[in-house]
């Protein structure tokens, strides 16, 4: 691993019963909040798929933040996934369970048919939202170029729900 990606991995932290007892949430500020950490795992994260996608999708809502350095990155643009009800005409959404609930994801439908998505997140858990961002992005006919992610918290069963995928960090 690159110097500034290690250093980059040191930056995140572990906040335990966050946002609920018993979850040992990640958090990113710190790498956000550091341009050499950020920069070197932005180009971590398309590294694999350079060439391969028109678009970006960031799943809201840290998700977004890496998608938009990514996109910048990349000279693409970015499409953002949010929670229901925050897009003021939203095209589809798809229902999924993550480790603490239930949720919505919705899209607006800007794209040409066919558009190749890279799809990033921050953390790979359950992989209840990729799953379910892949499957809104299918809906709307486009194809998922890639699925990257920032940190996959090994052993929760996501990578066995979502099949290939890029992580930059992984932790048990």
């Amino acid at each position: 691993m690159n110097p500034e990606l290690a250093r980059a991995a040191e930056l995140i932290r572990s906040v335990p019963d966050y946002p609920e007892p018993g979850i040992l949430f990640r958090d990113i500020t710190p790498l956000l909040a550091d341009a050499a950490a950020l920069k070197a795992t932005t180009e971590a994260l398309i590294e694999p798929f350079a060439g391969a996608f028109d678009v970006v999708a960031g799943i809201e809502a840290r998700g977004f933040i890496l998608a938009g350095a990514a996109a910048i990155a990349a000279g693409v643009g970015l499409v953002p996934i949010r929670k229901a009800g925050k897009l003021p005409r939203p095209a589809a959404g798809v229902d999924y369970s993550l480790e603490y609930g239930t949720a919505t994801i919705e899209m607006h439908d800007d794209l040409p048919a066919g558009t190749r998505i890279l799809l990033i997140d921050d953390v790979l858990a359950t992989g209840g939202t990729l799953a379910a961002g892949r499957q809104l992005v299918e809906r709307l006919g486009h194809s998922v170029a890639g699925i990257s992610v920032l940190f996959e918290i090994d052993g929760l069963g996501g990578r066995d729900l979502i099949g290939d995928l890029h992580t930059v960090f992984h932790s048990a």
